[in-house]
């Protein structure tokens, strides 16, 4: 689940290391696993007697300790779990924290920075970050923005374009992914002239 296999710890390592609550804590920031806690308790309980080695290990555990009804919906038990897993070994989200102001700050008037994201919690940073980067100090009830307050960024998206129909038939993993982006309208305090 390494994207550099060579550094860092791996899913295992996660799986058989981690406390119950650090378990749960991955399990539900980056998973946004509602049995997070009985699933961190689950592992915990299973690795005493034999470390973790194998996925099938783990999804064979997901399918005893998520209920059946759950199991039902939301497309594969296991898929939460693993993105957590995943997205901890990386630091994705941290990476992503530091990615998007470098490139709005890398941008010049005309510049553009165009991110998609195949989750939520990707998708919530980037509109955050978005948000900030295109927003003024002028207060909202000021019936206009002074010249020299305006913001330096422009949203070319409104809110988060999503795949069509048509590009979701031909490939369906488009159907997760929100695209959002910004330009650079005028110098500021980021970015060159």
């Amino acid at each position: 689940m390494r994207m550099d296999g060579t550094t860092g710890p791996t899913a295992a390592d996660v799986l058989n290391t981690y406390p119950a609550p650090e378990l749960t804590r991955v399990l539900r920031e980056y998973g946004e696993e509602k049995f997070a806690r009985k699933i961190a308790a689950a592992i915990v309980r299973a690795r005493e007697t034999e470390p973790f080695t194998t996925s099938a290990r783990l999804v064979d555990l997901l399918y005893a300790e998520i209920p059946a009804p759950a199991r039902r919906t939301g497309g594969h038990p296991a898929k939460r779990t693993f993105q957590a897993l995943r997205m901890e070994v990386n630091d994705e989200l941290a990476v992503l924290r530091r990615a998007i102001p470098a490139a709005i700050d890398a941008i010049r008037v005309g510049g553009r920075v165009v991110v998609e994201s195949y989750h939520s919690l990707e998708d919530r940073l980037v509109k955050q970050a978005f948000t900030a980067a295109t927003s003024t100090d002028v207060p909202d009830d000021l019936p206009f923005v002074p010249e020299g307050h305006e913001p330096a960024l422009r949203l070319l998206t409104r809110g988060a374009e999503k795949a069509g129909p048509a590009e979701t038939a031909a490939n369906p993993r488009a159907a997760s992914v929100r695209l959002r982006a910004l330009e650079r309208v005028r110098p500021g305090e980021r970015g060159a002239a």
